[in-house]
């Protein structure tokens, strides 16, 4: 049996937010074969063992259902609830009686917010899970093009929450320093806050990508400049830490484009991180934009290498990947997803002695 705040997610928080915890805490009791939650449910909370085995599973084929987790007294389920609004994906049935606390979604989410440790921690323990999936299924997967699948996808999610979770981490170690002056602290914790929604977009954009979702977005109309400008901001310490500066060869227009902003950001993400991971050395990023008859054409040119010419013809297609210690090829077909959406083009070129270059191309308003 272990305490609610001897739990491996809540161990280092302080007496406050303790005290803050217990108040929200739900102490629920299930017995033996009792399903805490199935597929498909809301995902309204995550849940803490306190006692008795909890089995997590999948229903993989019509009829056939695989238990790939069993978490035992102060180990953490249902964690996926706290980062996006997406029914469960998986079903937890209690294998003997058991006793869990259950913390509401809403309220962990003020806490998380609040919290540079709580943050952290969460994080750490969602980055954990997703590396067990995978080394657990590592030989299966091998003989499974389903699983491998799987596996491809967990890994490219471990790969993506390493930037955040690198900022998260340096960010909380500066915010727990001691006389730290209020307006920094705020600071980190805004901070702290906006790479938590980044990775729940990543992990949303990911999972409609593998759903193939076919969702009729309906976009807002929006200052394009202003939009990059914020978003450069955002993004500038994760390349600082790989030694690469970002540079705008002409400013962003100030142009009111149909746009779906937390979707458009994963293109910049996704191209910008690729360009640092093809730089291992430092280098340099250069962005430029041009207003065409009909269309607004942003290029992001990098100084590394170049596109691998085994991969040009297959640059977008999902997994098509060359030379990377890490990643699965899933960041450019996530790219070519959320542009066509937006009714748009991308397509990427080589130039003598240049790097890599990707082009997108999104309609003006009408």
């Amino acid at each position: 049996m272990v305490t609610l705040e001897a739990s491996k997610l809540f161990r280092n928080l302080g007496a406050a937010e303790l005290t803050a915890l217990r108040q929200i805490a739900q102490e629920r009791k299930f017995p033996a074969g009792q399903e805490v939650f199935k597929e498909g449910d809301n995902g309204d909370g995550v849940y803490i063992v306190k006692d008795g085995p909890v089995e997590i599973s999948v229903m993989v084929a019509k009829g056939i259902r695989r238990v790939f987790a069993q978490l035992g007294p102060g180990e953490m389920f249902g964690e996926m609830a706290v980062l996006e609004f997406k029914p469960r994906s998986a079903t937890a049935t209690a294998v003997k009686d058991t006793v869990a606390y259950f913390i509401p979604r809403d309220e962990l989410l003020i806490m998380v917010e609040r919290s540079s440790v709580l943050s952290l921690q969460l994080l750490r323990e969602i980055s954990h899970r997703l590396r067990e999936f995978d080394r657990r299924y590592t030989q299966e997967i091998l003989q499974a093009e389903k699983m491998a699948v799987v596996g491809r996808f967990a890994r490219s999610i471990i790969h993506d929450l390493k930037n955040p979770l690198s900022i998260i981490s340096i960010t909380a170690e500066m915010a727990g320093m001691e006389n730290v002056k209020p307006e920094i602290r705020q600071h980190a914790q805004e901070r702290i806050r906006k790479q938590v929604e980044r990775i729940s977009e990543l992990i949303s954009e990911i999972l409609d990508f593998t759903h193939g979702s076919q969702t009729d977005f309906v976009f807002a109309i929006a200052n394009y400049g202003t939009f990059v400008q914020q978003l450069l901001e955002e993004i500038q310490p994760d390349v600082e830490i790989k030694n690469v500066r970002i540079e705008l060869a002409s400013p962003p227009p100030s142009l009111r484009l149909p746009m779906d902003p937390k979707r458009l950001r994963r293109v910049f993400y996704n191209l910008i991180h690729n360009a640092t991971d093809a730089m291992p050395n430092g280098g340099k990023i250069i962005l430029r934009f041009r207003v065409e008859e009909t269309d607004l054409v942003t290029e992001i040119e990098d100084t590394g290498p170049g596109i691998a010419p085994e991969i040009a013809e297959t640059l977008f297609e999902a997994f098509a990947t060359h030379g990377k210690e890490h990643g699965t090829g899933l960041g450019l077909s996530i790219c070519k997803k959320i542009i066509e959406d937006h009714h748009g083009r991308i397509w990427a070129r080589n130039q003598p002695g240049r790097g890599a270059i990707f082009c997108f191309a999104l309609p003006l308003a009408k």
